[in-house]
């Protein structure tokens, strides 16, 4: 007699096949890659280049931003490997085998959303602080001003900036889920962080004040900078807006996938 599997169960199924899939190793690796890599890069060249900038850019330097900059490069990573997380199992067909085993399709989803949640909270914290600490090592031999862990300010943006990965990455899941196919997944995401920002630009600036904070990009920034924009939201509003975005897309997801076939 065969029993439904539980929540447990498919959890563990879900996380056995996130580690197994090459695709998955080959993401991490990017992400890894992508937001120390280019921290160390963009510091150095900071560094290098200290003594050229003037004293009004100096006071303005933002040593925690800057060392955060590979984020805005791994959101990338983040949302495929999201994205792939479902779509590969409709692309290959494997998708009929997980329902046929896993008939409660809303249990799938919360397992996969778990494993990704789980996965990318703390790799990406890892990650980011990793990002952070080496930067700010950077600054500290050429004699830059630095951020710290322990000020309170510097400590949010890091952790901040993680969670920020993490959201972006269930975002992927979610646009996976609804339109079920890597490449349209992944042209509507890259659309999303990297397309409307651009198109933004050529609003009324009228209207670009009240739009842009609104997009993800922007609502990641104002996430992980230690000071808080006039023409952005605070960090707890933007967190606020962008879990809402996520549930959002990811609700609309699951709906769509107890409506339709395999």
């Amino acid at each position: 007699m065969s029993t439904t599997p539980t929540l447990v169960d498919t959890t563990r199924s879900e996380w056995f096949k996130f580690r197994t899939v090459r695709a998955s190793f080959i993401g991490v690796v990017t992400f890894i890659f992508l937001t120390i890599g280019l921290a160390v890069l963009i510091t150095l060249v900071i560094k290098s280049n200290w003594t050229h900038r003037s004293a009004i850019d100096r006071l303005a330097f933002d040593p925690v931003t800057t060392s955060l900059v590979g984020v805005f490069f791994a959101q990338f990573a983040v949302g495929v490997i999201g994205a792939r997380f479902i779509t590969s199992e409709y692309a290959s067909g494997a998708i009929r085998s997980t329902l046929a085993s896993v008939p409660r399709r809303v249990h799938l989803v919360l397992s996969k959303v778990i494993v990704l949640l789980v996965i990318f909270f703390v790799l990406s914290e890892i990650v980011v602080v990793a990002a952070f600490e080496i930067g700010q090592a950077i600054y500290k031999s050429g004699h830059l001003p630095t951020g710290s862990l322990s000020n309170s300010s510097d400590l949010r943006s890091v952790i901040f900036a993680g969670i920020y990965l993490t959201m972006l990455a269930l975002i992927g899941f979610g646009v996976g889920l609804i339109l079920r196919t890597s490449a349209s997944t992944i042209s509507v995401y890259v659309t999303l962080l990297l397309i409307v920002p651009i198109i933004a630009n050529f609003l009324p600036s009228s209207w670009q004040v009240h739009f842009t904070k609104f997009l993800p990009s922007n609502l990641g920034a104002s996430m992980m900078s230690p000071q808080s924009s006039t023409n952005s939201f605070s960090w707890g509003t933007a967190t606020i807006v962008l879990v809402i975005y996520t549930a959002v897309i990811v609700s609309a997801g699951t709906f769509l996938m107890t409506q339709r076939d395999a």
